[in-house]
């Protein structure tokens, strides 16, 4: 395989788990009850599996981190009209751990998840728009939900 047919087979490979992240989200969402620590974690995975597929596209490299505010900046850094999302995007970083160990982490709102997802698939787009269509998989649909 060219380097760039591996470069665009990595993309596809990141952002088929984004869907995969965005379809768990969702479905914590519509949960009766809903799992918003568990909408929370899967938006903050999604979002950093974004840059890292925007990343590996621009053939930079990037160290393992859930670092939202490291990876966008290094994305910033290619399109600077990312920088608002990345803006808002910034906070979500703690919900990679947050909840997902014991400990005083306090309950957030189903409200809070919501609005999440919502700039998670606003990311999504953004990234997505930033993509040739030979790098993105089946079920990414251009608005991602």
């Amino acid at each position: 395989m060219s380097p760039d047919a591996d470069r665009q087979a990595e993309v596809k490979e990141w952002l088929a788990k984004v869907v995969l992240d965005l379809r768990g989200a969702q479905i914590d969402l519509e949960a009766k009850p809903p799992l918003p620590e568990d909408a929370l974690f899967h938006c903050q995975q999604a979002v950093e599996k974004l840059l890292k597929a925007f990343l590996v596209w621009h053939d930079q490299t990037f160290r393992k981190t859930h670092s939202l505010e490291e990876l966008g900046r290094a994305c910033c850094a290619i399109d600077a009209r990312l920088t608002p999302l990345v803006d808002e995007a910034v906070p979500l970083t703690e919900y990679a751990w947050a909840f997902r160990y014991p400990g005083a982490a306090p309950v957030p709102s189903l409200e809070e998840a919501r609005v999440a997802f919502e700039l998670t698939t606003r990311i999504a787009g953004a990234i997505r728009s930033n993509l040739p269509d030979e790098a993105i998989p089946d079920g990414f649909e251009r608005n991602s939900s």
